[in-house]
């Protein structure tokens, strides 16, 4: 009669005294027997002690043995109050009895203890919590037997749990571990939260919690995302029931709480059954199969209505004509779940081992009232690959051959178990696809390889369009400078503002020469008729047809009369492709446009004699201009009647008028406009 809480799996396991962590009843006494699997030890660790050491262990004591039976040996015999035991009890074999002995004491709360195998280096006892460990990161191994009353954890998942919680129960009320199996747990810290909420889930209630310094998470699968009854993913199809309520209400209006109303979260009214028994189900149809690993429930949700369902089973099946029941592994009962204790409150209950099927019943063992009810079923897509095939090399012709079949025979059926014992037992490998089982090796390679082609020809196309746009604007870039487009029209229009300003009134002018003096011209001395001394405007450079330049001229016409050539050219000659200089910019004191050129023809019986010899021209240096022409003339239109010719002198040292030492031009001056008058030159 002195046992307490206890909880004995097949791996691990819990056990206390009566009335722990209270004071333990005088002249009580219990014992435990452990088994393992044979070839395994059990390993004994305490979590809390305290028993009475006033008689040095004679009538209350704790006594642990190797064996079970009149066979047993004693390993210890322990007792103090708050006694701390360093390491654990390791035992010699697969078997354990522990023996307790409570006699008469005032005080003491007996103990509480945990076991495993010997495999499980890392194991915990349910007291244990976060603050006991200073990494921000470890794994540990739960046992079995973790929901214990007297522990209280504060938090739930995904927002994490106070660090004053016990890692084991938190880790079953997250569904990370069962409570009959215990297992591993992966346990990561960080900075506490303010508030920590309270909820339901596998049995364990968690608590609201106030402010704590950190908190803890488990690392899972992450196999826990909803399967669609939520989000509508499961048509309403999909979902059937045994009955369906229907009722009218006051108006006389029918109520029908269908099937598809059994969606978590979904306003409304739930799905009810016509008859409340325990022969009333909720199908859903997942289309295939899927991994799942837990479910939530609610009751109706509607105040007016406080119907839920208190407690249920699960059946699960391929083919929905044969069902089984989910029992838990090592256990031959069903499982029962469960449910809500109130018709708001969402309870989550998780399957480990998962459930792998495509047909889901929830049948309905308990409830008030009413049978009603919303679901969600957590989880994540499945797809099963093909069971290997066995392929066993031939026997060798020996003496040996029976011994051969019977290794043959052995193998073979180690297989079959390990796949049975995978297919029940152990979490298979999950990937996230949807994929059929027929995969092929050539499917897996192509799904690599077109990828990376993809990228490497995205990656050429890139870099010859990235190449063409580069190479369209070197060309354009080019093309501004190119004497070939400097005969543009676009560029004169560019070049206007280097030049001077010419009044609006006045027209633009066309500049011709005559054949003889283009005829003159040598291409090695075009360069040189364009070094000019640096002056107020730049120097201009233009190659072109001199007929079809229409810009302005840098004379400027004399005053009250219009500036213009004559249209037709008096030389009938062909117009060719030269190079020509403007004339140079005048002093800043001067006039704003140069006078038009004078010309000296005095030794023409047409011109008066004693014309001075001016140009507007100077040669660079004392070298002779290159544009050395006959005389020519060049006709000038007026709005008089009468009109004057202007005549142009050819260069000194010319043949001509000219002094022939000096290479220097003069600065032309103003000229009479009428026949037979003409100023002084003035300096």
């Amino acid at each position: 009669d002195g046992c307490g809480h206890t909880v004995l799996g097949p791996e691990s396991g819990t056990l206390a005294s009566i009335n722990y962590p209270q004071t333990s009843p005088n002249s009580t006494v219990c014992e435990w027997e452990i088994r393992v699997k044979p070839g395994q030890r059990v390993q004994l660790k305490f979590g809390d002690f305290d028993i009475d050491d006033s008689d040095s262990c004679h009538s209350s004591y704790l006594r642990v043995h190797n064996g079970i039976g009149p066979t047993r040996t004693e390993i210890g015999k322990y007792c103090g109050f708050d006694f701390q035991m360093d390491g654990l009890i390791t035992s010699k074999n697969n078997e354990v009895t522990v023996q307790f002995m409570s006699g008469t004491h005032t005080s003491g709360r007996g103990f509480l203890a945990a076991y495993s195998t010997t495999d499980k280096s890392d194991l915990i006892t349910c007291l244990d919590n976060a603050s006991h460990f200073s990494e921000p990161e470890f794994n540990k191994y739960c046992p079995a037997g973790c929901v214990i009353p007297f522990a209280d954890i504060s938090g739930t998942i995904p927002h994490g749990y106070r660090d004053s919680s016990s890692l084991c129960m938190a880790g079953v009320h997250a569904g990370v571990v069962s409570n009959t199996l215990g297992g591993q747990i992966n346990v990561v810290i960080s900075k506490g939260i303010p508030y920590y909420e309270g909820s339901l889930a596998n049995n364990v209630t968690s608590k609201v919690g106030p402010l704590s310094t950190s908190l803890f998470t488990f690392k899972t699968s992450g196999c826990y995302g909803t399967l669609g009854m939520e989000s509508g993913v499961i048509p309403d199809s999909q979902i059937t029931a045994s009955s369906i309520l229907e009722w009218p209400d006051q108006t006389g209006q029918v109520n029908i709480w269908k099937p598809e109303n059994a969606r978590l979260k979904r306003v409304g009214p739930p799905w009810a059954a016509f008859i409340s028994d325990e022969h009333q189900w909720l199908q859903i149809d997942l289309n295939k199969e899927k991994r799942i690993t837990g479910i939530i429930t609610t009751g109706s949700t509607l105040a007016e209505y406080y119907y839920y369902v208190s407690a249920y089973r699960i059946l699960y099946s391929d083919d929905a004509q044969k069902w089984t029941v989910y029992r838990e592994p090592g256990m031959d009962k069903d499982k029962v779940f469960q449910g809500n204790t109130e018709l708001y409150q969402e309870v989550r209950n998780n399957f480990i081992p998962p459930i792998i099927a495509r047909f889901f019943r929830i049948n309905p063992l308990k409830w008030h009232q009413k049978i009603a009810m919303k679901v969600e079923l957590l989880g994540c897509q499945f797809s099963i690959g093909r069971a290997p095939k066995i392929t066993m090399p031939p026997p060798p012709q020996n003496k040996n051959d029976d011994k051969n079949d019977d290794f043959n025979e052995d193998f073979i059926h180690s297989v079959k178990t390990s796949l049975q014992t995978d297919k029940t037992t152990f979490t298979p490998e999950i990937k996230n696809t949807t994929m059929t089982p027929s995969v092929t090796k050539d499917v897996a390679l192509a799904a690599v390889l077109v990828p990376v082609l993809v990228m490497v020809f995205t990656t050429l196309i890139l870099i010859l369009v990235c190449a063409w746009h580069w190479r369209n604007r070197k060309k354009k870039t080019e093309g501004t400078y190119d004497l070939p487009y400097w005969d543009r029209a676009g560029w004169w229009k560019g070049m206007k503002q280097f030049l001077p300003t010419k009044s609006a009134e006045h027209e633009e002018t066309p500049v011709r020469y005559s054949s003889s003096e283009i005829s003159h011209l040598r291409p090695r001395e075009v360069p040189t008729m364009l070094q000019t001394e640096s002056a107020e405007y730049a120097q201009p450079l233009v190659g072109g047809i001199v007929g079809t330049l229409h810009q302005r001229s840098t004379f400027k016409p004399e005053d009250g009369k219009e500036a213009s050539y004559a249209d037709l050219d008096p030389y009938n000659s062909p117009i060719q492709e030269v190079y020509h200089a403007y004339a140079e910019p005048l002093p800043i004191t001067g006039p704003e446009y140069a006078t038009p050129i004078i010309m000296d023809m005095s030794s023409h019986p047409s011109t008066p004699l004693g014309v001075p010899s001016i140009s507007t021209f100077k040669a660079a240096g004392n070298q002779a201009p290159p544009l050395v022409g006959t005389y020519n003339k060049l006709l000038s239109r007026t709005d008089s009647t009468s009109s004057a010719q202007a005549l142009y002198d050819t260069p000194k040292g010319q043949p001509g008028p000219g002094t022939a030492d000096e290479m220097v031009y003069q600065v032309p001056q103003s000229v009479a406009h009428s026949a037979g008058s003409k100023d002084e030159p003035s300096q």
